[in-house]
């Protein structure tokens, strides 16, 4: 699995714009987890990851929004830091509910 790290920032000033927001929200969720408003961290085979990559560069529109993705090294405790409210839950370990 390749961790990413994926952050956005779309311009919502028009009805069009609020739309490519909630897509690339949608597109993300799909894989991972918000970890803040506009940034995911998101777990993927390089197939999922060729298919998230295309499917968020189909939503965006270029002249107005940034999509940037960031590859994780692992072991992602030992190189991620969060302080304050952290709502991110490794899938990869059992859940209890």
């Amino acid at each position: 699995m390749i961790d990413l790290l994926i952050c956005y920032d779309v311009a919502t000033s028009t009805e069009g714009g609020a739309k490519r927001l909630r897509r690339v929200a949608k597109a993300c969720t799909a894989h991972g987890q918000r970890v803040q408003n506009s940034v995911f961290e998101v777990s993927v085979t390089d197939v999922q990851l060729l298919h998230l990559r295309q499917r968020l560069l189909e939503v965006m529109d270029a002249d107005e929004d940034t999509i940037r993705i960031y590859r994780l090294r692992q072991p992602r405790e030992k190189f991620v830091e969060a302080y304050g409210k952290d709502h991110y839950t490794d899938f990869s370990e059992p859940l209890i509910l």
